[in-house]
């Protein structure tokens, strides 16, 4: 699990000005706030933070923007999938020569019927085009956005052939069992969990913690998912079961009435931004399972 993704680290949403273009200072704003808030790092341009809806220069600016505001390298971890290798490849040579080692990678997501061998081929020239020892590459498995399933073997074989650079696996697929999978295929490998419910239970069979969206809304709530988690487990719950229809949309509009920055509640088509009166009942919610759990 050398130099690998651990603790609490957040997926995060993208903020957006008017125009579509990245908010930088909303970014960092937010990020700062995270880091405060005792979170471990930051992910962006993952699935909540819509990366596949942007191109790799406006990934990149983003993340010298939050280096510039002041965010260390080591807090970062981009969102580095596409469709072709070698555009992965060369946004992750480019995020390296910022000073970033974390990269979490989709599988290439168009063909739904890929086989094992062949995700371990992609995941392969990958990892061989990159070409460099300081890359420590999180595999992404979220199977019900992606369509395209991490089999725990292949996670396996590539960890045998490349050690550390294959250094986690984020599982988002919500299924502890799938978890369980990864962990018994391929133990050297640092597995989180996206799903915010499981982290203690996730902690307790030899997991490292989460890459997750909820942290966003809720830091000290997910934060003591890994102190208490029995105590926490069911306002952990509670909160994720306010984020009904469209996560995306849903989630962003509760952060822009919480954070009062318009530009959480944008979206990038094809998604489409919720009603600001579902963000502010969220967010109404929240601080009420906040003063709650003081009580």
């Amino acid at each position: 699990m050398t130099n690998a993704i651990t603790g609490l680290w957040v997926a995060l949403a993208t903020p957006l000005e008017a125009t579509g273009a990245v908010d930088h200072g909303a970014l960092v704003r937010h990020v700062r706030f995270l880091t405060e808030r005792g979170c471990d790092g930051v992910v962006p341009f993952g699935t909540t933070g819509e990366g596949t809806s942007f191109s790799a220069p406006e990934r990149l600016a983003a993340v010298e923007a939050l280096l510039a505001g002041g965010i260390p390298a080591e807090r970062i971890g981009l969102g580095t999938g596409m469709p072709a290798i070698p555009d992965a490849v060369a946004l992750t040579k480019a995020a390296l020569s910022l000073g970033l080692a974390h990269a979490l990678v989709l599988p290439p997501y168009f063909y739904r019927d890929v086989t094992e061998a062949g995700l371990v081929d992609a995941f392969a020239a990958y990892l061989d085009g990159v070409g460099d020892d300081r890359l420590r590459a999180t595999l992404y498995h979220i199977p019900q956005t992606s369509g395209v399933a991490l089999p725990p073997a292949a996670v396996a074989t590539l960890r045998a052939r490349y050690g550390h650079l294959v250094a986690g696996v984020k599982d988002s697929s919500g299924d502890f069992k799938q978890f369980q999978a990864f962990r018994a295929a391929a133990p050297e490998v640092a597995v989180c969990v996206g799903n915010e419910a499981d982290i203690g239970r996730a902690l307790a069979e030899g997991g490292v913690g989460t890459i997750c969206g909820m942290a966003n809304l809720v830091p000290d709530l997910v934060r003591a998912m890994f102190t208490d988690p029995a105590t926490a487990e069911g306002p952990m719950r509670a909160a994720i079961g306010l984020i009904r229809g469209p996560f995306v949309p849903v989630l962003k509009s509760a952060m822009a009435a919480m954070t009062g920055e318009p530009a959480f509640g944008r979206v990038r088509a094809p998604l489409v931004a919720a009603e600001a009166g579902i963000g502010q009942r969220i967010a109404d919610e929240i601080a009420g399972l906040s003063r709650a759990a003081a009580a």
